[in-house]
């Protein structure tokens, strides 16, 4: 092969033996630089690393610089550097610390933001750990930025949640007779009192392991973690349990029978079916007492009062049916053991929840989006469903907006039948839409009842109101908006930044990550704004 860029005959391949000249540009790998070179040639103008890199020079960056003086060790790596390393990370979908690390010495956009630096996947995971709040605080700062840009136009707002994945599997959530169990071995390995993981000091751990020095393992502490929550979960039950009994007695003193959804709980179930008995056997009784008055008055020659032998015989096969269920339901609670609670022993604060591909090991992480959809609040919640949802992400909305300096008012809020409840209907905020049915029910239901106009009727209910408000020219049309503003943001953090699955464990530690994921996620929005408007 020649290196010269000449002419050479084809040979093999698909041009073997036709004869035809060809010119190529070959590589000189051996070539020395004649003249330095600049980093700015590197990458174009306009590149989103030298976005990146403006962007983290606008931010106050004051709490990333608080280490003590005099601290032990080699001197770190300038904070700003690290931020824009992990932010534009996080921008191109590259989230682990070991993927950065070989970025820094292959993308030539990674080695402009390190300037040639190549920080190891230990010193940046350290990084994200010991800077955590910080990270997580930059949100708001990023929600400046975007401000001054006159991105954050609060006309509407939509709200909604997804489930994302943890660093954990289904397969490890264990009850607590396991839990108890492997916290014996490891305080019999380990000695009788075993210093909590938390309270050894980060980056000692390698320099222990060479010394011999056994230190303490963080798994502990989640074990311990998991048991804590299987054992709150045990007394919140309890004290469920026992409220509902209360309201049973409340009911068979009333001499009423408790209606609602059958108890899934044996131990609740029997409560039900002993009041339902009771209250029965006390009707069946006052209406014998009642015939018998009946009977007397006949035989006196009177005219009869009481109740006739039908409603006897009605009230005599309600008490049967009462006495068949509680029998069964007796037998349910001696032969039907309580249901085991379990944990996830790698990460305790995660929980099991149900998607659409299926169960998963997840947190359920909350977003609020304006038009331009940029994420003005998100927030991640251990709960499975978002009805509980709505009060704290309108909270964290109002906060900050009033920490970025934003005063305008929010004007209307869209939720889907998620987050329904005449709570969240009838809350302090803006003004909202809060679908009552999911959005194909709601869009036959508009069909098929047409559209309505005007003010809800006075009298109508929370429900009523609000499905008016939905049928409402007005009203559909600002609703319509909703899948549009925050549902590509979801797409576009899961399929785009790759963010399937959390790489830390934790709440805390997954909800700095989830706001970081999102203030990635603005500076795209912004960084495409800013090109917009220097191309025009």
């Amino acid at each position: 092969m020649m290196t010269d860029g000449s002419a050479e005959p084809l040979s093999g391949g698909a041009g073997q033996g036709c004869g035809v000249l060809r010119e190529y540009v070959c590589p000189a790998r051996d070539q020395m630089f004649l003249l330095p070179v600049s980093m700015r040639e590197w990458i174009p103008e306009g590149h989103l690393a030298w976005f990146v890199l403006d962007l983290v020079a606008e931010m106050d960056t004051r709490a990333l610089h608080r280490r003590p003086a005099g601290a032990p060790g080699r001197r770190p790596y300038q904070p700003e550097m690290m931020l824009a390393l992990i932010l534009y990370g996080y921008c191109c979908g590259v989230r682990f610390s070991r993927r950065l690390e070989a970025a820094c010495w292959t993308d030539a956009a990674f080695r402009v933001i390190c300037g040639g630096l190549e920080p190891d996947h230990a010193t940046i995971a350290r990084f994200v750990v010991d800077h955590e709040r910080a990270l997580e605080d930059l949100f708001v700062e990023g929600l400046r930025v975007c401000d001054a840009a006159g991105l954050v136009d609060l006309s509407v707002v939509a709200l909604d949640g997804t489930k994302i994945a943890a660093d954990a599997s289904l397969a490890r959530n264990r009850d607590a007779v396991w839990i108890r169990r492997e916290v014996a071995k490891l305080m019999a390995v380990t000695g009788e009192q075993e210093p909590d993981a938390a309270e050894v000091l980060p980056g000692l751990e390698g320099a222990a392991s060479s010394a011999g020095i056994s230190l303490p393992s963080p798994r502990l502490g989640r074990l311990e973690a998991a048991l804590a929550q299987i054992e709150a979960e045990d007394q919140a039950a309890a004290e469920e349990i026992a409220r509902r009994a209360a309201a049973a007695g409340a009911a068979a003193e009333q001499g009423r029978l408790l209606r609602g959804r059958k108890p899934k709980d044996p131990r609740e179930a029997l409560a039900r079916a002993e009041v339902d008995h009771q209250v029965a056997t006390e009707r069946l009784a006052e209406m014998q007492t009642d015939a018998a008055a009946r009977e007397a008055a006949r035989e006196r020659g009177e005219r009869p009062t009481g109740l006739p032998r039908l409603r006897i015989a009605r009230a005599t096969a309600a008490l049967e049916r009462a006495g068949a269920q509680l029998t069964a339901a007796r037998k349910a609670v001696e032969d039907e053991p309580v249901a085991v609670r379990r944990a996830n022993v790698t990460d305790p604060d995660s929980r099991i929840m149900s998607t659409k591909d299926g169960w998963v090991q997840g947190y359920n992480c909350q977003a609020i989006a304006n038009p331009q959809q940029i994420v003005i609040a998100c927030e991640v919640s251990q709960d499975a469903n978002d009805v509980q949802q709505y009060e704290p992400m309108i909270g964290r909305l109002e906060e900050n907006l009033t920490s970025a300096g934003i005063i305008d008012p929010v004007e209307l809020a869209l939720a889907d039948a998620g987050y329904w409840s005449e709570e969240n209907a009838t809350c302090d905020g803006p003004d909202r839409l809060i679908a009552t049915l999911k959005d194909h029910k709601q869009r036959r239901v508009a069909r098929e009842l047409g559209h309505t106009d005007g003010p809800p009727p006075p009298d109508a209910t929370e429900s009523e109101q609000m499905e008016h408000l939905l049928r409402t020219p007005q009203g559909a049309a600002a609703y319509k908006q909703r899948s549009c503003l925050i549902e590509p943001i979801f797409g576009d953090r899961k399929h785009n930044r790759n963010t399937r699955r959390f790489r830390r464990r934790g709440l805390p530690a997954v909800r700095s990550e989830w706001a970081f994921i999102n203030l990635a996620g603005n500076m795209l929005k912004l960084h495409q704004h800013r090109a917009a408007s220097a191309a025009t």
